[in-house]
């Protein structure tokens, strides 16, 4: 039987095709897996939020891509279709961070917790005896949300509040006092100097 001879450049190509290919493919389908992975490992493999991983992917199967291009169509081999397929996968790596930047901006914000709003002034919408559970308006990302919350005072609905503290799924609150002004300063007589008379 006749073999079939396959270059090792030739061969080094197409397994960077295959395998730099697949795996960006699992990476975006699989990003939230890996990702909440990567996170739990304390590893960061981004630059401005993105992933490097997708570009480094795609860096490897288009070398591939390019090498077998070099060697197949433009009949080059050894160092040549090397610094073809590094081309490629340069254009690869960029194409892909672009892409994924792009993505990453159009993301929506995390949603915020509710330790965000610690500090922020509210109202009461649903009266809260004390120790127990009412409701509260407060404001984030823009709008009004209402939130369980509970206080160590009664507090009826409408009562200004802010935001102490967290408890569980609910929010912990307190009167919010009004700032007092300082007392206006009272009035001097004024300075007599030496040599001047007062009328009455």
């Amino acid at each position: 039987m006749p073999t079939i001879t396959i270059p090792i450049e030739d061969l080094v190509f197409v397994l960077a095709a295959l395998v730099g290919g697949g795996l960006l493919l699992v990476t975006v389908l699989l990003d939230d897996i890996l990702g909440g992975i990567l996170d739990a490992l304390n590893l960061d493999f981004s630059i401005g939020g993105v992933s490097l991983m997708p570009p480094l992917l795609a860096f490897i199967a288009m070398f591939g891509v390019g090498g077998i291009f070099a060697t197949q169509v433009l009949g080059l081999h050894s160092g040549q279709a090397a610094i073809v397929g590094v081309g490629f996968g340069a254009g690869g790596f960029a194409v892909a961070f672009g892409m994924f930047t792009a993505l990453r901006r159009a993301e929506g914000g995390k949603p915020f917790a509710l330790s965000d709003l610690v500090g922020q002034e509210g109202s009461v919408s649903v009266s809260i005896p004390s120790g127990r559970l009412g409701t509260v308006y407060v404001r984030a990302e823009g709008q009004a949300h209402e939130i369980s919350a509970t206080a160590t005072e009664d507090l009826p609905a409408g009562t200004l509040v802010r935001v102490v503290g967290v408890a569980g799924m609910g929010l912990v609150v307190a009167r919010l006092t009004p700032s007092t002004s300082p007392e206006p300063s009272t009035a001097t007589a004024p300075e007599t100097f030496e040599g001047e008379e007062t009328h009455a």
